[in-house]
Parts: C-alpha cells; sequence; structure tokens
C-alpha cells in the first residue's frame, strides 16, 4: 500500500477534533493493512498544526500554507488537495463528513478519477482482496450496507463521532513537509460577503453527554420552551426533529438526525419524535 491521506482542517492554528478521529480512524486502518498514516493540513497558519497532528497519530504532515487559505474557498481547498494528493499517491484518501467535507470530499474524488463512499459509519480492510470496506447508511438511514471502493485511490468520508480520537503522544517523530501549490484568488467562484455564528445557548449539541429533543409530535414552538427548561436542570444539550425545524418553530441548528447534526449521548431524551431511525437507539 502506498498510505493513507486524512484530509484534516485546521481552526485557530490547530486541528479539529473531527480531524482527530479520522486519523484515529486511519491508524486502525493501518494497523491491520501495515500502510503509513498522512494528513494534508491547508491554511494561512500551520506552524503548531502538523507536530499537533503527528502527536494526534499521523506519521507524516503535508502542509499548505498561504493567506489565500484563510477563509473556507472550497475550491482553493480543492486545487490544494488535489496537489497534497498528487505529492503523497495515497491509496486511501478520508476526510471527515463536516460542513467542509460534506462540500469537499464528493469535488476530491472527482478530481481524482474515483467514486466516493460518503457517511460512512465504519471501515475496515478487507482481508482477501487488501480493498476497503465502508458501512454505511442506505434508505434515508434504515438501512446499513457494507460497500467496496473499486477505484483507486479509494476515497471515504467519514461521520463525525462514530471513532474515538488517539489520546496526544508528544514523543511520536514523524515528517512535517510544506507542499508548494500556485493558488490565486480567481480560482475561487464564490465571495465570502460576510460570516456569521450561530451557537444554541448551553451545552454545546454534538459535545452533550445528556440531549433532550423535541419534534413534530409537540404540535408547535411553544412547548420546546419547556424543553430548553428541562434541559437546562439537566445540564443537557438541546435538539429537534428536521420536522421540527422546517416547520419554523425552532432554529436550523437544534436539527438533529442525517440531514442534521451527528451526537452522542449517553442519555437521548426524545418527546413526540418517532419513525427516523437517527433518533431510535
Amino acid at each position: 500500500m502506498a498510505g493513507i491521506l486524512v484530509i484534516g482542517e485546521v481552526q485557530d492554528g490547530h486541528i479539529t477534533p473531527p480531524t482527530r478521529e479520522a486519523l484515529a480512524m486511519g491508524h486502525s486502518l493501518a494497523n491491520a493493512s501495515g500502510a503509513a498514516v498522512a494528513v494534508a493540513l491547508i491554511g494561512s497558519e500551520l506552524s503548531a498544526s502538523g507536530q499537533e497532528a503527528i502527536a494526534a497519530g499521523a506519521d507524516q504532515a503535508y502542509t499548505v500554507e498561504d493567506a489565500l487559505l484563510a477563509q473556507p474557498q472550497i475550491d482553493l481547498y480543492l486545487a490544494a488537495h488535489q496537489a497534497v494528493c498528487a505529492e503523497a499517491t495515497p491509496d486511501i484518501v478520508l476526510l471527515s463528513r463536516t460542513d467542509i467535507g460534506r462540500e469537499l470530499a464528493p469535488r476530491l474524488a472527482c478530481r481524482l478519477g474515483v467514486s466516493l463512499l460518503q457517511d460512512c459509519l465504519n471501515l475496515e480492510i478487507d482481508a482477501d482482496s487488501g480493498r476497503l470496506i465502508a458501512t454505511r447508511p442506505v434508505y434515508g438511514g434504515n438501512v446499513q450496507a457494507k460497500v467496496r471502493s473499486t477505484g483507486t485511490p479509494q476515497v471515504a468520508a467519514i461521520r463525525p463521532k462514530v471513532c474515538d480520537p488517539l489520546d496526544p503522544d508528544a514523543s511520536r517523530q514523524g515528517e512535517v513537509t510544506p507542499v508548494a501549490v500556485a493558488l490565486d484568488a480567481a480560482m475561487a467562484k464564490v465571495t465570502i460577503v460576510r460570516q456569521e455564528t450561530s451557537e444554541s445557548a448551553g451545552v454545546k449539541l454534538e459535545d452533550a453527554n445528556i440531549v433532550v429533543a423535541g419534534g413534530r409530535g409537540l404540535g408547535g414552538p411553544d412547548p420546546f420552551s419547556e424543553l430548553e427548561e428541562l434541559a437546562g436542570l439537566l445540564g443537557a444539550g438541546i435538539g429537534a426533529s428536521r420536522a421540527a425545524v422546517d416547520a419554523g418553530w425552532v432554529p436550523a441548528n437544534w436539527q438533529i438526525g442525517l440531514t442534521g447534526r451527528t451526537v452522542t449521548p449517553d442519555l437521548y431524551l426524545t418527546v413526540g419524535i418517532s419513525g427516523a431511525s437517527q433518533h431510535m437507539a
């Protein structure tokens, strides 16, 4: 195997939690295949992130540092990561299915001339063929299927929170390799006018050990105030089904499920939600 390349994300100069999870998945696959794990990091300030990624499980870090990469411009990100893939020549490319990953993964797979294993819940190496086998939801998440990629490199987007990150090991050694990429602002097809951050009050939904969620069965927006009060008493995150969000009863950043946020609480309390497998144990 030529190796495993994790497409990482950097925020405020540090690798993100989903990147750590993807590195852990890559490390698990490497143990089964004997391959090395590399990470691709792009941004405007990467002084610490390369060594940080090595401590989190990478054997090598490829970095593309450019002021144009300070903002999340998918066209520029795509060009940078395509250049890293050409440099690293991996057999497997892993991304986290974050907001950026959802846009980047299919574009990168297309540029590499291969199909994409999307929204993977688990990845394993087939003992006979050495190929990547992905477990992913189908039919709206009501069924899980095992699928295999036939192209090379094999590109897979992992759902966040399905893999625990490795404990950082500052003693791990690895090489940080800068990659020169000629980027131009004209490559970006979208202009970012402004950025707004919207967060619900209280515990961050993705990190909550307890989540309280409501759905269409509540009948309107008013009962959600009582759910918020309950969440506050329990120290819980507050969420909702897609139906409640589509009805305009609660903000979009409350949405949990296939098209919303991924949660992994120890306790999940739902009121007025039925049907969707994402809300079932």
